[in-house]
């Protein structure tokens, strides 16, 4: 990768994802991706709130201890830390989303604390259910490109709310069931193009297909598309998704050709299906995952 840029702003949720065993994993979309991209060599700042009780001093215990920028990282007087419920039906998960949390209400003027600019935002739009719509405007004005990972989760979204949140971003990531969401008036080989439009995405618009692979669309209609590679170990495929928004990221800064980028995201993602949760502390995943990319 190209020497370091100035920080990622990684705006969103933060939470313990808690699974039917009983295990309780650090997690949340955009938290997983601060974490990739730090563990992948890229400077990121993860924005979000965390409770002041004993899973906020978790969080950044564990921020300290891979060495992740903390300066993002508020602490809500009265709120709790993010808590999920995950079950798991042949490995796929899905949610439970327990409202009033500290990601939800992070102050408009905690963007002060941030770097005066930043090469990208990521944002997705679970931490947007209730508030910190100012906050975001914030950070979107600090900022030289937008990335939206869709992220629905119901009930805690509206699709012309969903819509108007990813108009103008550089690129917008969603899976194939979320994109029926956001188009169902159009035929599904048409939604790309129909989504593309409709929010005026500027670069690229990224659809998964879980298991399926997924596929990379221009607004000037060229598109690329690849097949998941199979898994050897899988245990779950929770983070997966922020696996392949990571690596799209790292792709976008330093110019990789979108064939390149798919194919090194869907083996990263891939590779994450092999962990209980979305990350690890262990360096030796992330050296492994980019064995083959470019240095600096």
């Amino acid at each position: 990768m190209r020497g370091t840029p100035p920080s990622h702003l990684i705006f969103g949720e933060v939470l313990f994802d808690g699974f039917p065993d009983g295990t309780r994993v650090l997690g949340g979309a955009p938290f997983n991706v601060a974490w990739n991209l730090h563990q992948l060599g890229a400077a990121a700042c993860f924005v979000g709130g965390i409770g002041d009780d004993a899973d906020g001093r978790r969080v950044r215990e564990r921020m300290h201890h891979i060495g992740m920028d903390t300066r993002g990282l508020y602490q809500h007087p009265t709120a709790p830390t993010g808590e999920v419920r995950v079950t798991l039906e042949q490995g796929e998960p899905s949610y439970t989303i327990v409202p009033g949390q500290a990601y939800d209400d992070v102050p408009a003027d905690w963007a002060e604390q941030l770097p005066a600019t930043a090469t990208l935002l990521y944002h997705g739009t679970l931490a947007l259910r209730t508030g910190n719509r100012e906050l975001l405007e914030r950070l979107r004005a600090r900022s030289r490109q937008r990335f939206v990972d869709v992220n629905l989760r119901a009930p805690w979204y509206d699709a012309d709310d969903v819509l108007a949140l990813i108009r103008g971003a550089d690129v917008v990531k969603l899976n194939t069931d979320e994109a029926a969401t956001l188009a169902p008036d159009v035929a599904e080989a048409e939604r790309p193009t129909a989504l593309l439009e409709r929010a005026a995405i500027r670069s690229a618009l990224i659809v998964t297909h879980g298991a399926g692979g997924a596929a990379i669309h221009e607004p000037d209609g060229q598109h690329w598309q690849a097949p998941a590679p199979p898994v050897d170990g899988f245990r779950d495929a929770v983070g997966a998704g922020d696996a392949f928004a990571s690596v799209a990221i790292i792709g976008l800064q330093n110019a990789w050709p979108w064939a390149t980028t798919l194919e090194r995201a869907l083996r990263f993602a891939a590779s994450v299906c092999t962990l209980q949760g979305a990350t690890t502390d262990d360096p030796a995943f992330y050296q492994q995952a980019t064995r083959d990319w470019p240095r600096a």
